[in-house]
Formats: C-alpha cells, structure tokens, sequence
C-alpha cells in the first residue's frame, strides 16, 4: 500500500476542520437543553403547571430543531445521474481533439436530448472539466465538495454540507425550528432574565445560566430571522442563493425569474404537494433535481416539447429517466393546462422557424 502523501493528510485535516461549527452547535444545544430544562425549569420554576407546559412545548421544539439539523447535515447531496455524464468515446475526444469545432460538435450531440435550458454568459453549453458532464439546469460544482450538486445553493459551514436539492427543505426547517426555539427559550426566560438583575433569584449557578441562556437565544434569533426570511423570500420567487447572486442565463439571454411559476406553485416545488409533510424534515419536494419549470415565454426553440401529463411523475430522486420532453409530470402539473403548453411551444416554434441556431462554444464554469 502506498503511503500517504502530504496532500493526502492535508485533504484529511480539511476534514476535520470542516466539524468544528457543527460540534460549536452540538455542544451549544447541549448546554442549552441543560441550562432551560435542569436549570431553568426544574430548580428555579416553582409553579408546577408552567413547568409542565414549558418542559413539554421546549421538548417538542427541541425534538424538530434535532431532527431537522441532523437530515441537513448527513442527507448526501444529489449529484447529476449518468446520461449527463459523457460517454468514454466522447471524454477521448475532448482530450485528444484542440478546443474548437470539435468540442462544440462533441457537446452539441451529447446536449441535444437532455432537458437543459440555462448557459453560460457567452450562450455556451454548461460543462464541467473537473466532472466531466454537462450541467443539468441550477447545477453548480462545489469547490469544498469536490462535487457537481443539484439545484446547489450553497456550501454550508454551520452543517458541514452542501444545500441543494436533496436537502433544501430540510435546511428550511431547520433555520425554521432554530427560529422557534430560540424565541420560545427567550420569551419564557424573560422573567427569570429580569429577575436576575433585579435581585429576585437564589444566589446559586442557575441563575448565571439563565443569564447567559436569554443572551445566547435573543442573540441567535435575531440573526436565525433575517436568514430564514432571506431564505422564505428565495423560495417565493423560485430562486437558489447563487441564483439571487448571479441570474441564470437562458438562450434568449438573462433572466432573473426564468424558474418563477408563482408563489403558490414555487413553494410547491420546495415543499411538495402532500401537505402533511411540509412540517416534517421528510423528503417531498418535486421533481428529480435535474430537470425544472421554466417560464413558456421565452422557451428555447433547440428543446423538444410535448404536452404535459403524457410521461409518468416522478418524485423519487434517485429515479433518472430522460424522456424526449424535458419535464416530468410531477413538474409539469405545476404550469399551466396541457392546452396552453402546447399552444405556447406552437406558436414559438412558429416564430423560431428559419432561424439559424447559434455555434456553441464549450467554458469550463466551477
């Protein structure tokens, strides 16, 4: 066996260091849980009824705010399913072949009947050198993973994980039940928190931890806010973080709602349409994470089109299956009627006709 080399142990150390916030947050939950059930509740509570109803509503809160944090942090995010990856004959070319005419003909054919909609800047087909596929729609390729991801948002630190489409909905409740916890732990340590300095509390360490316990929770919930509301207005217009940042680009060029089907309809994609699993961290969201709804305006003439509800849905993200039309119905269902679907790709495939498609180039976009 060969030894390691230094960047091998270097790689490892990267990977030890990346657990250092999410043991910070364990630990702080921890002391938490001890501080507000033991300390809080137990020793300093003296009418039994507001003990009852604040340990069983904390617990309840603590239970979701657990579980949700912990399907965040060790749901792997979905990569691109094999047919946008290239075929062997079609690597061999791009290696041996000088960038030019030959890699945009090698693109040109592997894209032609895959459901991808969004380019580069210069209108070139998205791909990556360091996967080696073509990018699905919303697909970024994480520095810190090493990795191609879904639907990517972004590299979160604070879960040592990638948020995108596997687990985005388990991020949103997380921030969500984060929220709730800190605000419930400060709205019912108030009273303690004030009677701390107005001398009202026995002279033991509970009371410091009711102090530092109020500080800890205001502090948290207010920065939890203005992420999660940060993240709630992302979801109503249908965008990633890196979205927000930079607007997708379509063939007909940049267009910062390409993906916007409504509110109703984009919390849809995220949470899914069995309602009484938007609550839960369970996975429910829509679709398969390589192919999305785009507004029919503008649609691009080079993909193929047919009226929705013809294919099987599918919501089960390991299922990968391309057909000729790029939407399956368990998307397709959230646009518009069958009638106006087809009308829409009509009247622009009239309008697109004679028009000459432009050369594709091939960008290396990380």
């Amino acid at each position: 066996m060969a030894p390691s080399g230094p960047g091998s142990v270097r790689r490892r150390c990267r990977r030890v260091l990346y657990w250092i916030p999410v043991v910070f947050i364990s630990l702080l939950l921890g002391w938490s849980y001890y501080a507000y059930a033991i300390q809080l509740c137990i020793v300093s509570m003296e009418n039994i009824g507001e003990q009852v109803v604040c340990l069983i509503a904390y617990h309840l809160l603590f239970a979701m705010f657990v579980w949700s944090y912990w399907k965040t942090i060790f749901t792997l995010p979905m990569n691109p399913s094999k047919e946008f990856h290239l075929s062997y004959a079609e690597k061999e070319l791009l290696e041996r072949e000088p960038r030019g005419e030959a890699h945009q003909e090698v693109l040109r054919r592997a894209a032609k009947d895959l459901p991808i909609y969004t380019r580069t800047m210069s209108g070139a087909i998205r791909y990556c050198d360091r996967c080696q596929l073509i990018k699905p729609d919303r697909c970024h390729h994480c520095s810190v993973c090493d990795k191609c991801i879904l639907k990517m948002d972004h590299h979160c630190p604070w879960v040592n994980n990638c948020v995108g489409f596997s687990n985005y909905k388990f991020f949103l409740l997380f921030l969500a039940y984060s929220l709730l916890y800190c605000v419930f732990i400060a709205a019912t340590d108030l009273q303690y928190f004030i009677k701390f300095w107005t001398n009202g509390l026995p002279d033991t360490q509970a009371k410091f931890h009711i102090m530092f316990l109020f500080f800890a929770a205001a502090m948290f919930s207010v920065s939890l806010s203005s992420l999660f509301g940060y993240h709630c207005w992302l979801v109503s217009k249908n965008k990633s973080t890196l979205e927000a940042f930079r607007s997708p680009v379509f063939r007909h060029g940049t267009d910062k709602n390409g993906f916007s089907l409504g509110f109703g309809k984009n919390m849809l994609q995220v949470f899914g349409d069995e309602k009484r699993y938007w609550l839960l961290p369970i996975f429910s969201s829509l679709g398969d994470g390589c192919s999305f709804p785009t507004c029919l305006v503008n649609q691009d003439p080079e993909q193929p089109s047919t009226p929705a509800g013809l294919n099987s849905s599918s919501k089960n993200p390991e299922n990968h299956q391309f057909p000729a039309k790029p939407l399956r119905e368990s998307q397709s269902h959230l646009l518009t009627d069958s009638q106006s679907w087809t009308e829409n790709s009509t009247s622009l495939g009239k309008g697109k006709a004679g028009m000459s498609n432009p050369a594709l180039t091939m960008e290396n976009e990380t």
